[in-house]
């Protein structure tokens, strides 16, 4: 019988690092694990394959010969209980499991979570929000106030969950640890397992007197009002981060708020990065003996100075009238002359014109 290619079976290349085949038998383990429902032998082909590839040495021997020799796994039939489950014994003394966290790779299955990810370092959602701005909003920046629905510190006891001038004590669950242990049943066997004390949350602390507004939970669903600094200069699709402004979770850090931006596009004026850029249009003459033509720009009305015998689709620069790159300074605008020449003319106009020709213009 030809050897099983243990890489393929967890879908790596052969010079995976111990991560990627770390990663690859956890992503295998979840979808094949058989108190999921999953395919029970392709979880032991796949534990099989982890125990031999996670352990170098007996990694090497494989590389060379195909196998190794002394691998049980769950491939030779041992490891598994007669109630129908897996033996969790065999992974240690030997069957390519040590050092492992078993508890990182198969956690979600028991419902745990990891010690280093306790109540302690709990952290609220985040929150998203959409808002919409004009074009000149979006260029000079603007203060924005909007209201959301979600959860936030409780505003009577700070968060604490304690009724006000009440202290907080030392949970009589877990003693101020935060933790419990208990027992859980696996496929692997029975084990014991740390998860956060239901009593306090994880805290280690309870409310000698709750709290009579949130009722001991320290956070409470209400709406909030938010002032939103959008900074100038910002572009269609960027977001904005506010620090702590998302949802609140009680001994816990607060999430935070991202607002989406919607710029709505311009009449005249697009955006190219830190300038602006127009189209004008300007009659004949003007372009040929020149003209000052007044222009509506973001700031305000200003006069432009239109040379003498411009072509169509030369650009003007006007400095400094452009989005804001910090306090002192500003892009510019780009103006592309458009000369518009007359769809019908005098029989006056016309003998002017021709009489232009006979100069040569």
């Amino acid at each position: 019988m030809s050897p099983k290619d243990y890489y393929k079976i967890l879908g790596v290349e052969k010079n995976a690092s111990q991560d990627e085949i770390k990663k690859a038998f956890r992503k295998l383990a979840h979808q094949h694990h058989p108190d999921k429902g999953g395919d029970e032998k392709k979880f032991k082909e796949a534990s099989e394959a982890y125990q031999t590839l996670s352990d170098e040495k007996k990694r090497a021997e494989y590389d060379t010969h195909g196998s190794t020799g002394g691998n049980r796994g769950f491939g030779g039939g041992g490891g598994q209980t007669q109630g129908g489950g897996f033996d969790f014994s065999g992974f240690g003394g030997g069957q390519g499991f040590e050092g492992v966290d078993l508890n990182d790779i198969f956690g979600d299955f028991f419902g745990g979570r990891g010690a280093q990810t306790s109540s302690r370092s709990r952290r609220g959602s985040d929150v998203s929000v959409d808002i919409k701005l004009t074009f000149s909003e979006a260029v000079f920046g603007v203060e924005r106030k909007i209201r959301i629905a979600k959860t936030s510190k409780c505003e009577t006891c700070e968060g604490s969950g304690a009724k006000p001038k009440t202290k907080l004590i030392i949970c009589t669950i877990c003693n101020g640890v935060g933790r419990i242990s208990e027992n859980r049943q696996s496929v692997f066997g029975t084990f014991s397992h740390m998860r956060d004390c239901p009593h306090c949350g994880g805290y280690g602390k309870i409310p000698e007197e709750k709290c009579t507004t949130c009722k001991g939970a320290g956070v409470m669903r209400r709406e909030e009002e938010i002032s939103i600094k959008i900074p100038a200069g910002i572009e269609h699709g960027e977001m904005v981060r506010l620090m702590g402004a998302g949802e609140a979770v009680q001994h816990g850090t607060t999430g935070d708020l991202y607002v989406r931006v919607s710029v709505a596009p311009h009449p005249v004026f697009k955006r190219d990065h830190e300038n602006l850029v127009m189209n004008l249009r300007v009659k004949l003459t003007d372009a040929i003996l020149g003209a000052e033509y007044p222009l509506e720009t973001l700031d305000g009305q200003i006069k432009l100075s239109i040379p003498k015998g411009i072509s169509s689709g030369e650009v003007l620069r006007v400095k400094g009238k452009g989005v804001p790159v910090d306090k002192k300074h500003r892009g510019d605008l780009f103006i592309k002359v458009e000369v518009k020449n007359p769809a019908k003319l005098s029989r006056k106009a016309e003998k002017l014109i021709e009489e232009l020709r006979v100069e040569g213009i």
